[in-house]
């Protein structure tokens, strides 16, 4: 990956921008003849050389990654990249298929059933936003868990206020087993942080909150040993979850509506069931 001092941008060039620059097309002054993303010559080096997740790396943070940060960016995406037709995102992807909604509704519809406070990108904002303030200082995070658990002041703005603290579970009693995969797999490429302090600390914290940790406050956890910010974990965080709904989605289109997949409730007092009819 050769540098190029995107600097030397053309004279009279109206892009301010410290991410990208471009030399325009000499017959054609609307297409670009070469493109530099924070210096790198994206079309000319970083096509042959760099990628995925490194791309990603240099688009958000502008700096070229070392190879854990790769390594743990790969990871994310791979755990982020489909949270499964439980996930109410998913299930809006797949409801909107399903109907016959163009792809940019069905991507909409997942964006925006996964943008939220459980288990959505703003959680996963959330939760960051307390490591910047708590760091890894357990008396911080005792103090953050108990102002998360206290009743809110029952004013919505944007965004509902928490009904459970940031990076716990709703429910379950336990963590669940790929949330402790994906925390081993991360430790393991990114030894020292925030995520190395989470595994340490893990249950003391889950006592604190009083559920199970959950995968956003994994995710968090690895965005900021990454070196992001609430603002770039939350736009990374929506744009890696978006693949497993897009490909539901089109093979729920091929499935059709009849084998849809509702989920299953055990309703106690059904009134179709001969004992729930029975009772007084």
């Amino acid at each position: 990956m050769n540098s190029h001092d995107t600097r030397s941008a053309p004279t009279g060039t109206v892009l301010h921008s410290r991410l990208w620059a471009e030399d325009a097309e000499a017959d054609d002054p609307f297409t670009a003849n070469a493109c530099y993303c924070s210096g790198y010559n994206v079309f000319g080096d970083l096509l042959q050389h760099a990628t995925y997740p490194a791309y990603l790396y240099l688009l958000f943070r502008g700096e070229k990654p070392a190879p854990g940060q790769v390594r743990a960016l790969e990871i994310l995406a791979v755990a982020i990249a489909n949270p499964g037709p439980r996930d109410p995102s998913v299930h809006a992807a797949i409801s909107a298929g399903v109907g016959g909604s163009p792809a940019a509704a069905v991507l909409m519809a997942a964006l925006a059933s996964g943008a939220g406070v459980s288990g959505g990108a703003r959680e996963v904002f959330l939760c960051l936003r307390a490591w910047e303030r708590c760091a890894c200082d357990l008396e911080r995070w005792q103090q953050q868990m108990h102002d998360w658990r206290r009743p809110g002041n029952g004013r919505m703005e944007v965004w509902p206020e928490p009904e459970h603290p940031p990076g716990h579970a709703p429910y379950g009693d336990r963590t669940a087993l790929p949330v402790q995969q994906t925390l081993a797999a991360l430790t393991s490429v990114l030894a020292d942080g925030r995520l190395h302090w989470l595994q340490q600390h893990q249950a003391q914290l889950v006592q604190w909150a009083g559920r199970p940790l959950a995968m956003p406050g994994v995710i968090a956890a690895a965005l900021a040993d990454l070196g992001l910010n609430a603002e770039q974990g939350e736009m990374l965080t929506l744009l890696l979850r978006l693949p497993g709904a897009a490909a539901h989605a089109l093979e729920q289109q091929e499935i059709g509506f009849r084998r849809f997949p509702f989920p299953a409730i055990d309703i106690v007092d059904d009134p179709a069931r001969p004992a729930a009819r029975s009772l007084p």
